[in-house]
Order: C-alpha cells, then structure tokens, then sequence
C-alpha cells in the first residue's frame, strides 16, 4: 500500500494520471488548464515526481517557445486499474463532497462499487 501512495499520493497526481488516461497525450498548458487550482510549482513538482517513476514520459518539443508533452508509459498504464476504481467511487459519493473536477462516466467499476 505504501509503495502506490508513494507514487499517485500527491495533490494533483491521481487527476494527472485520470486525465493523461481519458485524454491521451497533453501539452503542460492543457494539463494546468484542466487543474485550474493547482499552483504551477505543485503542477511541476507532481509531473516530475511521475516522471521520476517512470509512470509518465515527457517530451520536449524543440520549437520556440519550447513545447512540453506528457504521456502514460505502459508501466504507468498498470495503474489505471487503481485510477478507475478510485474514479467510480468518487462518482458514486461525489454528492457527499465538493466535487471541483468533472466525474468519470458509469461504467463497469462504478456499477460494482455501488453494489
């Protein structure tokens, strides 16, 4: 357990790897801009901490300004089991809490937990 909260555990991190997840390959612009609360300096600090196990890959883009990508690894895709599960019970319970991010749509892991 230890271990995994080690490497999602963070403020933004588990909302990275969803939407790396969800939508696929993403610039740092977009990524700030889907954590509209998040501080660039955590933002930075969280993507490196990924990047630093691996879970994520970064890539730069020599064009001016420089562009920087980021994507999941296929050891980072080991998680989205972990990211799913936590995904349904955020949408089953979300009504107990001040939800600041979108849900994740129902789907087989949201109808087992709410079972």
């Amino acid at each position: 357990m230890q271990v995994t909260l080690d490497v999602i555990g963070g403020k933004c991190k588990p909302l990275i790897l969803h939407y790396l997840q969800e939508n696929g390959t993403k610039h740092y612009s977009e990524i700030l801009r889907y954590l509209d609360s998040a501080p660039k300096k955590t933002l930075t600090a969280q993507l490196r901490g990924l990047e630093a196990d691996k879970i994520i890959k970064r890539t730069v883009i020599p064009t001016v300004p420089v562009q920087v990508k980021y994507s999941i690894t296929d050891y980072g895709k080991t998680l989205f089991p972990i990211l799913d599960i936590m995904c349904a019970w955020g949408y089953v319970n979300q009504t107990n809490y001040n939800v600041k991010h979108p849900t994740c749509p129902i789907n087989e892991q949201t109808k087992q937990v709410k079972e």
